[in-house]
């Protein structure tokens, strides 16, 4: 299944850098500060480029993976954009979602979807550091739903450790992009 062409990978490598890049100080969920800082949100809240990151997404999804999701918030839009996209083009793929905790009430879960027993899923993150809230959100899949993970999918990698990470505790990484395509140099990384 061809979804994503070359030209529609170049603008939204355009558009990431025109919206969700930002330069300043800012501090990450792995804790380290950094000089610069990528906006996910600008990206998959938006109707053209949350297109264009879904049929990118498609295009790299193993043809064995059942379902796709990753940790609330940042993976929400881009799954159900990306299952929508596979249903269009035939593909039977379902979504889910990981709390950041347990969920207190109801049925107690921390994941959430129509997730079966033993699925083969690709976990979805929009920029991804360390790899850290990935591996929290494999944790929870495994622990729940004894997920087989594929494969692991981001946006963007900001070259800090996580596909290493990763790949020590068995897990591939594939970025749709990392920072030098976006223009920022390995010295603009955060300070450890």
């Amino acid at each position: 299944m061809t979804v994503g062409s070359e030209e529609d990978r170049r603008r939204l490598a355009q558009l990431i850098k025109d919206r969700a890049l930002r330069f300043g100080e800012f501090m990450l969920a792995s804790g380290q500060k950094s000089s610069y800082y990528i906006d996910g949100k600008q990206i998959s809240l938006n109707g053209e480029s949350l297109h264009l990151l879904a049929s990118q997404i498609l295009e790299h999804l193993p043809p064995e993976v059942e379902a796709i999701g990753g940790m609330a918030i940042g993976a929400d839009p881009i799954a159900g954009a990306v299952v929508t996209l596979a249903a269009i083009h035939g593909r039977d793929l379902d979504a889910f979602i990981v709390r950041k905790q347990l969920k207190e009430r109801g049925t107690r879960r921390q994941v959430e979807g129509p997730l079966q027993a033993g699925a083969r899923v690709a976990v979805l993150e929009d920029v991804i550091t360390t790899g850290g809230s990935t591996l929290r959100a494999i944790e929870a899949l495994q622990r729940e739903c004894d997920a087989q993970v594929v494969c692991v999918i981001t946006m963007v990698d900001r070259l800090q450790g996580a596909r290493e990470n990763l790949a020590a505790e068995g897990f591939k990484l594939t970025a749709l992009f990392d920072i030098t395509e976006l223009g920022v140099t390995p010295s603009e990384n955060p300070e450890s």
